[in-house]
Formats: C-alpha cells, structure tokens, sequence
C-alpha cells in the first residue's frame, strides 16, 4: 500500500506544482457563471443611472419597504446608504474579479455580499423553501448548495489571488 501511495504521490506532483491553476479557473468560472447573475441584479435595482428603482428596496429591504407603504422617501437615510452600496458592489466587486484588479477583497466583499443576499432571502423574503439542506442527495437547494459553492469558488481566490493573468499582476510586473 504504501508504494501504491508513492507512486500516487509521485504522479500528482505535476499538478501539485501547477500554482495558476485554481486562481485562473476560478476567476474563469467566476466570469461564466456568476458575473451576468450579479449585473443583472444591479440593474434592476437602477432607474437610470445614479438612481435606485423601487426594486432596490424591495430586494435588500422587504419589510421595511412594505412598512414605509412602498415609498422610499419614507425609509432613513440608511436604508438608502445600504441600497446604493449593495447595489454599487454587485457591478463593481464581479468586474474586479473578472479584471483580476485587488482579487483578494473582491472576492471577500463577494462572500459578505453573498452571505447577506442569503440572510435577506431567508428573513426579508421568506425564502426558507430554497433554503435545501446538506448532505440529503439533492444538490439544488439554492441557498445552501448553491451559494455554498459560490462561497467555495470565492474562497479559492482569497486564497490564491487572481492568478497570473490578473489584471493587478501584469501592471505589477510593467512597473518592475
């Protein structure tokens, strides 16, 4: 067994070593599958260009929404504050990843980001039937399951970073 597990050892060393790897498919993944998700969503909370549409409000601020009777000027001025920078950073936060500029805390405002995008799905919408559970057999529950690979793939470039084709890289490197 154990020459089974040095043979093992020895054949993986290859990708072991391959330290762009994770990064570039990460971000790569990232830009396929969650960027058009996150723009989308920022849109439909802009009713132009600098102003936030009712639906800003209904997504990040269900009941306080439906309390102030669907009327924004009704709502402090931090709920206002939250609806901007949420909205703000589901444009700016996914093209830094997909830039590869300041991956690192693109990718961990992404994981707050996603963290309370659950929270508010759950408490502010009800959402708990899509809440789904680990370890059942059935991967789409969309909160646990899917976020949780989010999560996972947002991880990976805390982690490792944007990789070597990361915008932040090749400016390092014209500078040296």
């Amino acid at each position: 067994m154990l020459k089974t597990l040095t043979l093992y050892d020895r054949a993986t060393d290859w990708i072991t070593a391959q330290d762009w790897l994770l990064p570039t498919l990460a971000r790569f993944l990232f830009a396929a599958v969650l960027t058009q998700y996150f723009f989308t969503s920022g849109v439909t909370k802009l009713d132009g260009l600098f102003t936030l549409s009712t639906g800003a409000y209904v997504q990040i601020f269900p009941r306080a929404f439906e309390a102030a009777g669907y009327d924004a000027t009704a709502l402090s001025a931090w709920h206002g504050l939250v609806a901007y920078a949420g909205t703000l950073a589901e444009f700016v936060l996914p093209a830094l990843i997909v830039l590869g500029l300041f991956t690192r805390f693109a990718a961990l405002g992404m994981i707050g980001f996603v963290v309370l995008q659950s929270l508010t799905d759950l408490y502010g919408h009800g959402q708990w039937s899509a809440l789904g559970q680990w370890f059942d057999r059935l991967p789409d529950g969309t909160i646990l399951d899917q976020r949780g690979l989010w999560v996972l793939l947002l991880v990976v470039l805390v982690v490792k970073g944007g990789g070597p084709v990361a915008l932040d890289r090749v400016l390092l490197a014209r500078r040296r």
